[in-house]
């Protein structure tokens, strides 16, 4: 798998998905630095209080759009001249292949995340927040929106392989999650959307218990985890029988 690694970064290496890490970080730092007016109510969790308006387009929006880019992007020279049956000649385990490209997706989702927390530290060092930087919440709501990720990736990633076009899983990823701006609002329905489950994951509960995940236990195992093997496991039986 170290070679499939390899091989997989040297096609990425001069492309320019690596922009596209930058593009939520940066907007979502704008938006924190034209909120800053309303922070001075919560001098008690600045950070915590900055962290929850930064997520709101980061999460609800960029983050599941970014998912199905960044899949349908590393699907993309495959599907190219051939490209599957060059390299599926070559002695490689489809299986690893499949894995790969998805752990390839989930560090793309990681930078991306780590970029946008650089960004909160910006605010408040521009800001000057307190020293006493709430370490727990900000990283439970990092981990929690990559961990709310996987599923997404991996249905994007089944998606990508399925379809040859670059724009066709990227349409799909687009209609589920324009409705996410409705349905986080909703009881009844946004504990169990899938491209929900980021925003839920990151956004800071209420002041009172700041750094608890704002799901349920229920909603983790089945939405999150379940969700995870449901598509993963599709997607990588798929990829087995698909003929090449």
């Amino acid at each position: 798998m170290g070679r499939l690694f390899q091989s997989e970064f040297l096609k990425l290496r001069r492309s320019s998905i690596w922009l596209l890490i930058f593009v939520s970080p940066i907007l979502s730092l704008v938006l924190g630095l034209s909120e800053l007016s309303e922070i001075g109510e919560f001098e008690q969790h600045q950070w915590t209080a900055t962290l929850g308006i930064m997520t709101i387009s980061h999460a609800i929006l960029f983050l599941p759009l970014l998912t199905g880019i960044f899949s349908s992007f590393i699907c993309r020279y495959e599907h190219v001249a051939g490209g599957w049956k060059q390299l599926l000649s070559l002695p490689v385990s489809r299986r690893n292949l499949y894995i790969v490209k998805i752990l390839i997706v989930s560090l793309l989702i990681a930078a991306t995340q780590i970029l946008f927390i650089l960004g909160l530290f910006i605010i408040g060092w521009m800001k000057g927040y307190p020293i006493e930087i709430p370490w727990g919440t900000i990283s439970t709501s990092v981990f929690g929106g990559w961990l709310a990720c996987m599923p997404l990736i991996a249905l994007q990633m089944f998606a990508s392989v399925a379809w040859s076009s670059f724009a066709a899983p990227l349409a799909v990823n687009v209609i589920f999650t324009i409705p996410n701006m409705l349905i986080v609002n909703s009881e009844r329905f946004g504990p169990y959307y899938p491209w929900s489950q980021p925003f839920l994951m990151m956004m800071p509960n209420s002041a009172e218990n700041f750094g608890a995940l704002n799901v349920s236990i229920e909603t983790l195992f089945i939405v999150i985890f379940g969700s995870l093997i449901l598509f993963l496991g599709t997607g990588l039986v798929y990829f087995l029988r698909k003929e090449i």
